[in-house]
C-alpha cells in the first residue's frame, strides 16, 4: 500500500476573541491537527502573538522534520509514537533556548496523528482532538480521546471563579502523573497517548475539538457524516459555516476548527 499522504482538503476558521492558535499539516506518511491549549497560566515570552498560536507553529514545523527523519518505531513501540517522540524532543530543545526549564507555563496543544504504515494506519490522539478513518470496506472508525476539561466538569464548580481556579489547577497538572497529558515538551508523553491500529484507510479527516463541535450541536449525526461533509473543500467550508452559524444562534463562543483531510498518495 502507499506509505505517503495525498492532500485532499484543509479548512480552517479562527475562532471568537483571539489569534488562530490551531495548525495542520502533513510530511511524507504522517498527517496531524494541533489544537493549541489557549493560555490560562501567566504567558511566557515567546516570539508570538499568543503563545499557543506560537507552539502550534513550531510543533508543526518540527513534526514535518520528524516524519522525514524518523524511519521506523524506534523505542516507543509505534511508527506514529516514533514521529511524536523525536518532535517532542526537538521542541524540548527550542523550549530550553526560550524558556530554560520551564514546564508548567510552557504552551501545549492537543493533538491527533495519522501514520501510515505498511500495514494500515496508527492513529495516535493526545486530548480531545478527532479522527474519522474510512476503511477499504467503507466503515469508518472515530478516534479521540479524553475532553481537555473533562476532570474539571466531573468536579461540578459551583460559580465561575471556582471554575476558573479549577482549570488553572488542571492546566498546572497536566503531564503528571494520573493526570491529563498533552503535546508540549515531554517526549514521554507519546507513552500516555492513545493509540490505534487499523487496516489500510481510504481516506482519513482529522479535527480539532472546534470543528468536532458540528457532531456535538448536531449539524451531523455521525463520525461517518463529519467525513462525508470534510471529503471536499466545498463541504468541509459549508460545514464550518453552518456551525459558525449555528453558535452565533445559540450564543456559544466559536472556538478556533481545524479539518485536514488525506487519502493515501498513489
Amino acid at each position: 500500500m502507499p506509505i505517503s499522504w495525498r492532500h485532499s482538503v484543509r479548512v480552517q476558521t479562527e475562532g471568537d476573541g483571539h489569534v488562530t492558535e490551531d495548525s495542520c499539516g502533513f510530511s511524507a506518511s504522517s498527517a496531524w491537527v494541533i489544537d493549541g491549549a489557549t493560555s490560562l497560566l501567566p504567558e511566557l515570552d515567546l516570539p508570538g502573538a499568543s503563545n499557543p498560536s506560537w507552539y502550534a507553529r513550531t510543533l508543526d514545523l518540527l513534526l514535518a522534520e520528524s516524519a522525514v527523519a524518523v524511519t521506523g518505531p524506534a523505542d516507543t513501540g509505534s511508527a506514529a509514537g516514533g514521529v511524536l517522540a523525536e518532535a517532542l524532543r526537538r521542541v524540548d530543545r527550542v523550549a530550553e533556548e526560550q524558556a530554560g526549564s520551564e514546564r508548567t507555563r510552557f504552551p501545549s496543544a492537543a493533538l491527533a496523528l495519522a501514520q501510515l504504515t505498511g500495514n494500515g494506519v496508527e492513529v495516535l490522539v493526545l486530548a480531545d482532538c478527532h479522527v474519522a478513518v474510512e476503511l477499504e470496506d467503507t466503515s469508518v472508525v472515530h478516534v479521540t480521546s479524553e475532553p481537555a476539561d473533562l476532570r474539571v466538569h466531573r468536579e461540578r464548580p459551583a460559580d465561575p471563579d471556582q471554575a476558573r481556579e479549577l482549570l488553572r489547577r488542571d492546566r498546572e497538572l497536566r503531564n503528571t502523573p494520573g493526570r491529563l497529558w498533552v503535546a508540549r515538551r515531554e517526549p514521554e508523553a507519546v507513552q500516555h497517548a492513545h493509540l490505534v491500529r487499523l487496516p489500510a484507510p481510504r481516506r482519513v479527516v482529522l479535527a480539532s475539538d472546534g470543528a468536532w463541535r458540528a457532531v456535538d450541536l448536531g449539524l451531523v449525526d455521525s463520525p461517518c457524516s463529519f467525513l462525508r461533509a470534510a471529503s471536499t473543500p466545498l463541504g468541509a467550508q459549508q460545514l464550518l459555516l453552518e456551525l459558525r452559524e449555528r453558535q452565533a444562534a445559540v450564543g456559544e463562543k466559536a472556538d478556533d476548527a481545524t479539518i485536514l483531510t488525506v487519502v493515501p498518495g498513489a
